[in-house]
């Protein structure tokens, strides 16, 4: 016999219910809620079901992203769960007509009935209880949030930076991966969560998209975002009051976060006071168990370096967590962003009824696109931006957006990389990212510092500039054709096997291409 759809939904929930168990994901209390919850139809991969109770409505909504995981690896299929509350009716005066039932409708009735009778007292007290505790929980949460003035509300641009909106591939998905779970509270020893990488890679939208997950799953946690300028202004502000209890209060409210989120830490160095103030906050919020997420544009290890670098005692906090990179897009990447990107474009226009955006760009010019953009993120979406309003203007000659226009366009965006680089470009480039002098980086010593920035710097130069390797060699103080050649290859060979040089060396030659 035909299964119907509630006996459908009745299985899948039944499935879901005993992955849920088996993976302990949730709290048995939560599971138990869970259970009391009951399907009434599946449907165009929703799975719909109702509860009596408020706090069980709160509770599976605020864990509806474990659940759906749990659902979809039931059902072999994407799907989405809708919780709806549905008051019980009361247990005398909402009973049918026994006229109007049948033998067997009015046997299930007689027995809901008496399950409600024999609840024992205590246990309606209980609920009544929880609730209670539940309201009053949810009201604490309001009045921490109102008297906290580091956490702000959540404007409509930043909201639309959520993971679903986060375009992934090789370079960034790991740093993906971690986010969520910092989000979700699934990992606990990704504290902090240290992401790097060069500007505009979306490190911000990861960092954003912690923030919006924690707001709209789980509001009790207070979570705050500041980039390193906002952070630096609060605790300067705070020292030059007038009233010295401006910086315990400022402490205290730093100390009242759960989630911490700082962007852009690298802007804290050489402001010593802000630095010591970070310390503080850091060890106290891990001490209690909250959550720190970090970025910044190069790893802790380098944070270190130069005149002006953290300390030794702040960089090994830095790195005590998870450190993660994002690398720069590469072809496959950036044609998947494109393509996003206009889409998402195209959607806007229609629903905000722009027609300059409602045109398409076709799939060849998509691929053209994707070989003349450069690598910051946000760049490209601009570009994108750009081509879609020629490609649409396009369409109304009755033409295509032609090769010529996206060019034109790519020159506007990244006019740098038409530009010559010389090979004194790229030696300033280097010795300030390794915080030497020229001297150093063309002369003969050979400690390790020194010889990694010289034999960056050549490779950079056979790469970027159009130079000889003789031209080369005397740039670098009169090193020889060989010389030179085993710069090259050392320097090859390097960004083969070791993933943290080989950001080092595309961070400087983003640098000095200007795409940062």
């Amino acid at each position: 016999m035909e299964l119907s759809l509630e006996s459908d939904a009745e299985a899948l929930w039944q499935d879901t219910l005993d992955l849920l168990s088996q993976q302990q994901r949730l709290p048995e209390s939560v599971l138990a809620m869970l259970r009391n919850c009951t399907p009434v139809s599946m449907d165009d991969g929703v799975l719909k079901l109702t509860t009596p109770m408020r706090l069980v409505l709160k509770n599976v909504s605020k864990n509806a992203g474990v659940v759906e995981e749990c659902l979809t690896q039931a059902a072999f299929e994407p799907m989405r769960l809708e919780v709806s509350f549905v008051p019980a009716a009361p247990a005398q005066e909402g009973a049918p007509a026994r006229s109007s039932m049948s033998r067997a409708e009015a046997d299930a009735w007689a027995a809901d009935t008496a399950d409600v009778r024999a609840t024992p007292r205590s246990i309606v007290e209980d609920t009544w209880d929880e609730r209670r505790a539940a309201e009053a929980r949810e009201e604490e949460n309001r009045r921490r949030r109102a008297r906290n003035p580091l956490v702000e509300d959540i404007s409509q641009a930043t909201s639309k930076l959520t993971f679903d909106r986060f375009v992934r591939g090789d370079e960034n998905d790991i740093a993906y991966q971690a986010a969520l779970q910092v989000a979700n509270g699934m990992n606990s020893t990704y504290n902090p969560l240290f992401i790097y990488g060069k500007s505009g890679l979306g490190k911000t939208h990861l960092l954003r998209a912690i923030q919006n997950y924690v707001a709209r799953n789980d509001p009790s946690r207070l979570c705050v975002y500041r980039d390193a300028s906002s952070f630096i202004t609060d605790y300067t502000e705070a020292m030059r009051h007038s009233e010295r209890s401006a910086a315990s209060v400022l402490r205290q409210n730093y100390a009242d976060i759960d989630v911490l989120i700082i962007d852009d830490i690298q802007k804290m160095a050489g402001k010593a006071g802000t630095v010591g103030f970070f310390f503080d906050t850091f060890n106290e919020l891990v001490g209690n168990g909250k959550q720190i997420v970090l970025a910044a544009d190069r790893t802790p290890a380098q944070l270190g370096m130069g005149k002006d670098g953290f300390d030794e005692r702040v960089t090994s906090r830095l790195s005590s967590g998870f450190t993660t990179p994002i690398q720069v897009p590469s072809y496959e990447l950036k044609l998947r962003l494109i393509e996003t990107f206009c889409e998402r474009m195209r959607e806007d226009a229609e629903r905000e009824n722009v027609p300059a955006l409602s045109g398409s760009v076709p799939r060849e010019a998509m691929s053209y696109m994707a070989e003349l953009a450069g690598t910051n993120i946000r760049v490209i979406e601009g570009f994108c931006q750009r081509c879609l309003f020629a490609a649409t203007a396009a369409e109304g000659r009755g033409a295509e957006i032609a090769r010529e226009e996206i060019e034109g366009i790519a020159k506007e965006c990244w006019p740098s990389s038409m530009r010559t680089v010389s090979i004194e470009d790229v030696q300033r480039a280097v010795e300030k990212y390794y915080d030497i002098d020229h001297t150093s980086l063309v002369g003969n010593k050979r400690h390790k510092g020194l010889m990694e920035a010289r034999h960056v710097a050549i490779w950079l130069s056979r790469e970027l500039c159009d130079r000889t390797l003789a031209d080369i060699g005397k740039h670098f103080g009169g090193r020889s054709h060989a010389t030179v050649m085993h710069s090259i290859g050392v320097v090859d060979e390097a960004k083969r096997d070791d993933k943290a040089f080989y950001d080092r060396l595309m961070t400087i030659r983003e640098s000095i291409t200007g795409n940062l």
